[in-house]
């Protein structure tokens, strides 16, 4: 079978169809009962084509996992673009923050994507390299540090540290809401926006400049 470096870049639209094929039916039957012949056969391609493209099963599922946390990335990028833009649009900011958590709760959390990587990482995350951690690795958190920059360059937040400021927003929120519930997916789980508003003025109490 091919090695990594000698995998083809292929047509887009078969590769689509084989992740999708591979995503299919390692979420119903697994990973060990998925064969590549399945993937093939559902994708409408070959064998070989399916080793040519991923090379062998568990860079396949390494692939699905990473498509899932892209698009993850993907909403999260576009709720800071509707939440976390303009600092000076920002007139109580803890509104602004309990709003991006709200929809980061409802939009990612409660999404269909997250839900499939996380049965992704739960059932397969043996064949995975790194146990399916790194399918979104810390591109969200990153994402939030740059916003909360921002928001200190426009003298709203006094954090000298942005990337601290951005991890311990994380764990005041969401991170409070899967320790006691196991889930911050405030669209099925009313107990969850309390926490988040908490949290959020939690954070404030710390950052907000004076």
């Amino acid at each position: 079978m091919p090695t990594t470096k000698t995998l083809r870049e292929g047509s887009t639209q078969k590769r689509a169809a084989i992740l999708t094929a591979a995503r299919e039916l390692f979420l119903a039957d697994g990973f060990d009962r998925t064969s590549v012949d399945a993937v093939a056969a559902r994708a409408g391609v070959s064998k070989r084509t399916v080793y040519d493209y991923f090379g062998d099963k568990q860079t396949l599922l390494r692939a699905v996992a990473d498509g899932v946390g892209q698009s993850l990335i993907t909403t999260i990028r576009r709720i800071l673009d509707d939440t976390l833009t303009d600092p000076t649009e920002a007139a109580d900011l803890e509104d602004v923050l309990v709003t991006f958590s709200m929809r980061i709760a409802t939009d990612m959390l409660g999404s269909a994507e997250y839900a499939t990587l996380q049965r992704l990482v739960r059932a397969q995350a043996r064949h995975l390299p790194d146990g399916g951690e790194n399918s979104m690795a810390d591109t969200p958190d990153e994402a939030l540090a740059e916003r909360f920059a921002v928001f200190a360059a426009a003298g709203l937040l006094d954090v000298p540290d942005a990337r601290l400021a951005a991890d311990q927003f994380i764990a005041l929120t969401f991170g409070v809401a899967l320790n006691r519930y196991g889930s911050a997916n405030a669209a099925e789980d009313p107990r969850v926006q309390p926490l988040l508003v908490e949290g959020v003025r939690t954070f404030l109490r710390a950052y907000q400049a004076k």
